[in-house]
């Protein structure tokens, strides 16, 4: 396999201001794409912010909506691989999103989160969907957040079945107000559920999360704090970035994929 750089985008998101969100996302594809990164991978519910009640008006669909018409430009733009969660509406529904977007701009997968907590299930509905896709850069799978610690890792262990050498996962992960990172370094939680599965499929796991303070929602008040995590395919960590609601970051490594050990029939 031809190596690649990945960049992940430590971003600032603001809850429901999506102009300023997007623009941000934009400016961050950019930066990805001039320091040489094939694809970059930017958090969860980039557009509206995590448990924003916002959703319920300004959310849009995908692939159409005005959110991942503009992430699908500038990938087209900058010749880039994006990855990115955003809220979509179907219908009456709601649904905590993501999309990974090929460098012509085309939605080549589309992730509806399924191990949502349960205190955003007021607000988004139960995914219902899960594959992944061949690209020039490897084989591909997504989830979001929450679903890296399903119950047995289901998650990322079936996309592992259907044969991704690298899963992407845009990712809000917070910490209460008074957390102590030193007494207590946040990442744990990730670190035990995305190694076995890296290391028991011989593949790559990626999570990348948003810096900023949650304004809405049961978790008012936390502060999303970066720390994005890439697990290599031994179970190890190969990149970890840095912690706090200021750290915004972009961050880059080297990914050289491995040949999946199983190769199923999921493939889009």
């Amino acid at each position: 396999m031809t190596p690649f750089k990945l960049a992940l985008a430590q971003m600032p998101v603001t809850g429901g201001e999506r102009d300023v969100n997007l623009r941000c996302a934009v400016e961050f594809i950019s930066k990805a794409a001039k320091a040489g990164a094939a694809i970059i991978l930017l958090p969860e519910a980039l557009d509206l912010g995590w448990c924003h009640d916002s959703a319920r008006a300004s959310a849009g669909a995908i692939p159409d909506g005005e959110s991942c018409l503009r992430l699908r430009e500038a990938a087209r733009t900058h010749r880039i691989h994006v990855c990115a969660g955003l809220i979509e509406r179907a219908d009456d529904r709601l649904f905590n999103s993501a999309v990974l977007i090929s460098p012509e701009g085309e939605v080549l997968l589309h992730h509806r989160k399924l191990n949502e907590l349960a205190m955003a299930h007021h607000l988004y509905a139960q995914g219902d969907r899960l594959a992944v896709a061949r690209t020039p850069l490897g084989i591909m799978g997504l989830m979001i957040c929450a679903d890296g610690f399903a119950p047995g890792q289901v998650v990322s262990r079936a996309l592992g079945l259907m044969g991704a050498q690298i899963i992407l996962s845009p990712c809000a992960w917070a910490a209460p107000p008074d957390h102590d990172n030193v007494r207590e370094p946040y990442g744990q939680l990730w670190l035990d559920n995305y190694g076995p599965a890296a290391r028991d499929f011989k593949m790559w796991i990626a999570g990348t999360s948003n810096v900023g303070v949650i304004t809405e929602g049961e978790w008012s008040g936390h502060k999303c704090i970066g720390n994005s995590l890439v697990m290599n395919p031994d179970g190890k960590p190969a990149l970890r970035g840095p912690y706090g609601a200021d750290a915004a970051e972009l961050l880059l490594v080297d990914i050289e994929l491995n040949s999946p050990p199983f190769r199923g029939d999921g493939c889009v």
